[in-house]
């Protein structure tokens, strides 16, 4: 598979169709096939902090590129102007260095708003961050927390 004709729907279908890159831009996604070949399903949400997607009236890109990490085949490409530009396998160190990269981002997002940290003795304090962070930050912050 060289290239996906993207398709804008309401709502992304049960059944994918190869060759095709499905945009939400209700739900702000896209789904696709794994350009690899292996059929399994691919989503990417758009967010300022996964990915962000490209229209210029003619085409889609989407940024960044595309880490299929968790699937068999760990297939890695770019989807540039609805071209794929098949990248480099990473090996798993690399692959280890993106998702610590990537948490680190996100809770650098979500805990924007926090001003200075509070004493976490304090129930006042807690209540206070949890709500400045909001629901999102609160559960990267459960979900990456050091004493599991």
């Amino acid at each position: 598979m060289l290239s996906l004709e993207h398709r804008f729907v309401h709502l992304i279908p049960e059944t994918l169709e190869p060759g095709i890159l499905y945009i939400s831009l209700e739900y702000m996604t896209a789904s696709h096939l794994c350009c690899c070949g292996c059929g399994e399903e691919v989503v990417t949400p758009f967010s300022p902090v996964s990915w962000k997607m490209i229209y210029n009236g003619e085409s889609i890109s989407l940024v960044p590129s595309i880490g299929n990490w968790n699937l068999r085949c760990r297939s890695h490409y770019i989807i540039d102007r609805g071209r794929i530009i098949v990248a480099s396998p990473w090996t798993d160190e690399q692959i280890a260095m993106a998702q610590i990269r990537e948490t680190e981002v996100k809770l650098g997002y979500y805990e924007k708003p926090l001003i200075h940290q509070a004493n976490p003795a304090s129930t006042n304090d807690i209540a206070t961050n949890i709500s400045k962070v909001g629901f999102w930050g609160s559960l990267l912050r459960y979900w990456f927390r050091k004493d599991k």
